[in-house]
C-alpha cells in the first residue's frame, strides 16, 4: 500500500508534467503567431501537427507495455520528451523556416507521448482491483488538469516576464527532473538503463505475440468503447488547443492566467469525484456498465451543453463559467469510455487504449486543424463549439446503445499466449 500510493502520486506527477509539456505551444500561441507572423491556418498547421505523431506510437506503446511494464514505457519517453521540450527555443534561432522547425518540432512532441497514457492504462489495468480502478485512474487523470493549471499560470507568467522561450524551458526542466527522482527513488540506480532494455524485450515480444484482432473487433462494445473514445480525445484535444486563443482574442482586455487557470482549478475536484463517486456506487452494488454510461452522459453530454454556451454568450464571467464547466464535466470520461476498456480486456487494455487514442489523435489532427480553419473564414467561434457538440454526441450515442463491461472472452485467449 505506501509503494501503491507513492507510484500515484509519482504517476500524477507524470500526467502532470505530460500536459505541461504538451501545452506549451497553446499557451505561447499568440506569442509565437506574433513572433513568426503566423495566421490562424498557420498556427493550425502548428497546432495541429502534435496529434500526427500522437497517433503512430499508441498501439506499439500500449502492446509494450502489456507485455513488458507500463512504468519503464513511461520513464523513456518522458525523458526523450523533457529534452525536446528544452532545446525547442534553442534550436529556433538555427533555421529561418520556423513554421516547419515548429511543426516538426510538435509532430516528435506527440510521437514521444502518444506511449504515455496506454502504457498508465496497462499499468493500472494490471495492477489495480475493478472496484479501485475509477477513483485511481481519475486521481492520476488530475494530472492533465493540475499540468494545464500549472503551465497556465506559471506559463502565463512567465511568457508576460520573459517571452515564450521561457515556458518551454520551465516544462523541459521540471519533467527531466521528475524522471531523475523516479528513477533514483523508485526504481533505484542501478536500474536507470532498464527501460532501454524493456523496450527492446517488448519488441522482440510484439513479433511473436499473436493478438485476436479478429475475435477483439468482432465484439461491439470495443468498437463503442473506441468510437466514444476518439469521440472525447478530439473534442478535449480542440478545446485544449484553442481554448487560450479563444479568450485572449474575445476577451483582449482579460488576464492570461485567469482563463488559463481556473477551468482547470475547476476540473481537479470534479475528476477526483467522479472516480470516487463511480466507485462507490460500484460497491454498493449497481451495475458496472451503468455507472459507466451514467458517467459519460455527464462526460460528453452535459459539458457539451456548456460548450455550446461558451459560443453564444459576451460576458467574461460568463465564459469563465461555461469554460470551467465543460472542461470540468469532461473529467467525468476519466469513469466512463476510460476504464472501460479496462472491464473488458485488462490483460490487453494498454493495446486497446492505443487503438482508441490513435483515432482520437487522427481525428484530433482533422478537428484542430478545421476549428482553425472555420474561424478563419467565417470569423465566429460558435462554429468551433459546435464541431465539439456534434463530435461529442456521435461518440456518446455509439457508447450507449453498444457498450457493456463484462469481461470477453477474447481476453483470456489472449492472456494465455
Amino acid at each position: 500500500r505506501p509503494e501503491s500510493r507513492v507510484w500515484t502520486v509519482m504517476l500524477l506527477l507524470g500526467t502532470c508534467l505530460l500536459y505541461c509539456a504538451r501545452v506549451t505551444v497553446p499557451i505561447c500561441a499568440v506569442a509565437l503567431s506574433t513572433h513568426f507572423s503566423w495566421d490562424k491556418k498557420q498556427s493550425g498547421i502548428v497546432l495541429s501537427s502534435f496529434f500526427w505523431g500522437y497517433c503512430l506510437t499508441q498501439i506499439l506503446g500500449g502492446h509494450i507495455s502489456d507485455q513488458t511494464g507500463g512504468e519503464k514505457v513511461l520513464l523513456l519517453s518522458a525523458s526523450a520528451w523533457g529534452f525536446l521540450t528544452v532545446l525547442t527555443p534553442l534550436l529556433t534561432h538555427l533555421t529561418s523556416a520556423h513554421l516547419v522547425f515548429m511543426a516538426s518540432s510538435r509532430f516528435l512532441m506527440g510521437l514521444l507521448q502518444g506511449v504515455y497514457f496506454p502504457s498508465l492504462a496497462s499499468l493500472l489495468s494490471q495492477r489495480v482491483r475493478e472496484s479501485e480502478r475509477a477513483f485511481t485512474y481519475s486521481t492520476v487523470g488530475t494530472g492533465s488538469q493540475f499540468g494545464t493549471l500549472v503551465i497556465g499560470g506559471a506559463g502565463s507568467l512567465l511568457l508576460d516576464w520573459y517571452g515564450w522561450e521561457s515556458v518551454f524551458y520551465f516544462s523541459g526542466l521540471l519533467t527531466l527532473l521528475w524522471v531523475y527522482c523516479t528513477c533514483k527513488y523508485l526504481l533505484g540506480e542501478t536500474e536507470l538503463i532498464i527501460p532501454i532494455d524493456y523496450l527492446m524485450r517488448g519488441l522482440s515480444i510484439s513479433k511473436q505475440s499473436k493478438v485476436p484482432w479478429k475475435q477483439l473487433f468482432k465484439k461491439a462494445p470495443i468498437w463503442a468503447v473506441i468510437i466514444a473514445q476518439l469521440s472525447t480525445a478530439s473534442t478535449f484535444f480542440t478545446l485544449l488547443s484553442w481554448l487560450p486563443t479563444f479568450f485572449k482574442e474575445t476577451f483582449p482586455e482579460s488576464k492570461g492566467w485567469v482563463f488559463n487557470v481556473v477551468p482547470w482549478l475547476v476540473a481537479i475536484p470534479t475528476s477526483l469525484f467522479s472516480g470516487f463517486l463511480s466507485d462507490h456506487l460500484i460497491n454498493q452494488g449497481y451495475r458496472t456498465i451503468t455507472i459507466r454510461k451514467f458517467m459519460q452522459v455527464i462526460g460528453s453530454g452535459v459539458s457539451s451543453i456548456f460548450a455550446l454556451c461558451l459560443g453564444q454568450t459576451s460576458s467574461f464571467c460568463k465564459a469563465i463559467v461555461f469554460a470551467s464547466a465543460s472542461v470540468g464535466l469532461q473529467t467525468f470520461n476519466h469513469s466512463g469510455i476510460s476504464v472501460n476498456v479496462q472491464d473488458l480486456a485488462p490483460s490487453c487494455a494498454g493495446l486497446l487504449f492505443g487503438v482508441g487514442n490513435t483515432g482520437g489523435a487522427l481525428l484530433g489532427v482533422i478537428c484542430v486543424y478545421l476549428a482553425g480553419y472555420l474561424i478563419e473564414t467565417t470569423g465566429s467561434w460558435n462554429s468551433v463549439f459546435n464541431l465539439v457538440a456534434a463530435v461529442n454526441s456521435v461518440g456518446l450515442c455509439a457508447f450507449l446503445v453498444f457498450g457493456e463491461a463484462q469481461r470477453l472472452d477474447t481476453d483470456s485467449a489472449y492472456m494465455d499466449l
